[in-house]
């Protein structure tokens, strides 16, 4: 497939919008966003790679889908965990470790682990794990789904259908999570059966309109002119939804309805002045360091704000987090997601 123009770009605003939340310098949007766009990216990027290994050679294995997936996000995931656990007890990062909650974290439980005993006992700084096992629980059983669809050689339309009814079914159920069973913020958060829409509107895009695979239309302009105003503004909507219960239901939705137009026209119209700015040299290398800035950030973040004793402004404090962040990030890179990838190649 090469390289897709923007996706880099929107894997850097995804990491910078939760970087931005998680030092205090955004303080006027949630970096629960960023995750959600991480989500969606996910979905889209996974499905377009399904979705063309399919029409390529009529099938799609799964060994090779589960052996690149492990490739990528297991060593550094467990790299990260392990050094933040020696950190914490070395007391260079101050905490608490408890074995069943890292044991949570190391086994793709840690968000279910979350919601119900807390972020206490994971190593400081990695509660964002709760996204990655997010993702492990989609990504565990929806390639069985689009196996099914590829053997029952669904039409395009009749897949996106299926998709987008499970995204209204999410929310159905978040509904009933909040009204009929009074569930916390917290959990509707967290937890892979209230969340897992923001991957399938992704993957719903990536199966019809694709902006990668499917040709332009005539109908492009009003993706510029109309739908992205409606995206943009259906994304704040559910930004500021001012009641609670819009905030642990419709908000999801919202977001994710809105993130398809800013997804196709970031991916079809990548030299249009809104969307230029993803593509800078050196926006689209902090998207490709993006999955280590993720894992890393807030552990440096601790263990920086344990040194320095909270004496230094906040945006100071974000700025030598962020430049040390990125040169871990950038070894990590080096040393292991690039050997590794030449191996994730004999699986494509």
């Amino acid at each position: 497939m090469g390289h897709i123009p923007s996706l880099d770009g929107l894997r850097a605003v995804s990491f910078l919008i939760v970087f931005g939340s998680h030092t205090g310098v955004f303080k006027w949007i949630p970096g629960g966003f960023g995750v959600t766009v991480f989500f969606f990216l996910s979905g889209f990027l996974i499905t377009t790679l399904l979705r063309r290994e399919a029409t390529r050679s009529g099938h799609i294995s799964l060994k090779n889908f589960y052996m690149r997936r492990v490739l990528r996000i297991w060593p550094p995931f467990y790299l990260v965990l392990v050094v933040a656990a020696a950190l914490c007890l070395a007391g260079i990062v101050p905490g608490k470790l408890e074995g069943p909650a890292v044991a949570a974290q190391a086994l793709h439980f840690a968000n279910y682990w979350a919601f119900l005993r807390g972020y206490g006992g994971f190593p400081p700084g990695t509660g964002v794990y709760w996204s990655l096992a997010v993702e492990e629980h989609f990504y565990l059983l929806f390639p069985f789904v689009y196996l099914t669809f590829v053997r029952a050689k669904l039409p395009a339309a009749r897949q996106a259908t299926i998709l987008y009814a499970l995204c209204a079914l999410v929310l159905v159920w978040r509904c009933v999570v909040t009204f009929v069973f009074h569930g916390s913020a917290e959990r509707v958060f967290v937890a892979t059966d209230t969340r897992f829409d923001s991957i399938l509107f992704g993957c719903a895009l990536a199966v019809v309109g694709n902006p990668v695979l499917d040709p332009p239309t005539a109908t492009d302009r009003l993706w510029k002119y109309v739908f992205l105003p409606l995206g943009v503004a259906a994304i704040f909507c559910g930004l500021l939804a001012p009641v609670d219960w819009m905030k642990q239901t419709l908000r999801y939705t919202l977001q994710g309805v809105g993130l398809i137009p800013l997804f196709v026209c970031a991916v079809r119209f990548p030299a249009w002045w809104p969307f230029r700015p993803l593509n800078w040299r050196v926006t689209a290398y902090l998207g490709g360091l993006s999955y280590i800035l993720y894992l890393v950030h807030q552990v440096v973040l601790y263990a920086l704000e344990h040194a320095m004793a909270r004496r230094f402004p906040e945006l100071v404090i974000a700025a030598v987090t962020l430049a040390i962040s990125c040169f871990v990030a950038w070894l990590v890179h080096v040393s292991i997601e690039k050997p590794l990838a030449r191996v994730r190649r004999r699986y494509s």
